[in-house]
């Protein structure tokens, strides 16, 4: 258990990680929460530091330079890379003809 959280935090962590169902089989994460308005002036982009924007229909923090989205689990933001999507098709790379 987390020291000096109390129990309620050890339990949004064990859901915003996800949990088993009744079959005992590994379920995803859930949607829930949106973000915390208040949260958004501290978040930047861990790839550009850049400031990320919040998408409420979709809730994932969006990098427009980048054209990637962060989702946001249980009004945690999940900020690493890896779980970052496109959100738009890379711009065709110089020299490259088009049809």
């Amino acid at each position: 258990m987390l020291r000096g959280c109390g129990r309620g935090a050890a339990a949004v962590l064990r859901g915003a990680a996800g949990s088993r169902g009744a079959s005992g089989q590994e379920r995803g994460p859930e949607p829930g929460r949106p973000l915390e308005p208040s949260l958004l002036r501290f978040l930047v982009c861990p790839l550009s530091k850049r400031p990320l924007r919040y998408e409420e229909s979709t809730n994932e923090l969006i990098n427009e330079e980048l054209g990637i989205a962060y989702p946001i689990i249980d009004g945690i933001p999940n900020m690493i890379p890896e779980a970052a999507r496109t959100t738009r098709k890379r711009p065709p790379a110089e020299g490259s003809e088009q049809p």
